[in-house]
C-alpha cells in the first residue's frame, strides 16, 4: 500500500483542516496516510513515505513559519529521489508574498530530489468548498503520478 506522508503547520487551523481534509481523500483513494504536525515531526520521516506531502502557511511577509525552520532546512539534506511531493497551504493576499512558503517548501523538495506530483494549492487564509475541491483533485493528481511511478 502506498504511504503518504503529510506535514502541516497550522497557527489558526486552517492548515490544519486542509491537512484533515487531504488525509480523508488519501484514505478514499486507498492509501495509507500518517498526518503530523511539523513541531513533532523529523524531516527524515518523509524518508519512510511513498507520497510527501507538506501544509504550510506563510508567515508575515512571506516566511516560512518559525516553528517549520529547522523541519524546512533538514529538509534540503534529505534524499527523497523516487518520492512523489505536494505542497499546498494558506496565505493572505494583504501581503505582497502570498503563500510564498508553500513555494519553498517545493523548492526544498525538488532540492532533496521529489518528484512533484501535482501543482500547488494555495487558499485565502481558511479553506471553503471551492478550495476543498481543489484538495480532493490535488490528491487526485498526486495518487494517479505514484501509480505512473510504479509501473
Amino acid at each position: 500500500m502506498t504511504k503518504v506522508k503529510i506535514v502541516y503547520a497550522s497557527i489558526t487551523g486552517n492548515d490544519e483542516d486542509m491537512a484533515y481534509v487531504l488525509t480523508e481523500k488519501f484514505e478514499d483513494l486507498g492509501m495509507d496516510v500518517d498526518m503530523s504536525e511539523v513541531s513533532q515531526t523529523d524531516a527524515s520521516d518523509y524518508e519512510e513515505a511513498d507520497v510527501c506531502v507538506m501544509v504550510s502557511y506563510t508567515y508575515d511577509d512571506g516566511v516560512v513559519p518559525e516553528e517549520a525552520l529547522d523541519f524546512y532546512d533538514d529538509m534540503k539534506d534529505l534524499d527523497l529521489t523516487g518520492k512523489i511531493y505536494g505542497s499546498c497551504g494558506s496565505g493572505d493576499h494583504f501581503y505582497e508574498d502570498f503563500c510564498r512558503a508553500v513555494d519553498e517548501f517545493s523548492d526544498a523538495f525538488e532540492e532533496a530530489g521529489a518528484t512533484k506530483g501535482a501543482d500547488p494549492v494555495y487558499v485565502e487564509l481558511a479553506p471553503e468548498q471551492a478550495d476543498i475541491d481543489d484538495l480532493d483533485k490535488f490528491a487526485e493528481t498526486i495518487v494517479a503520478k505514484a501509480k505512473e511511478m510504479d509501473d
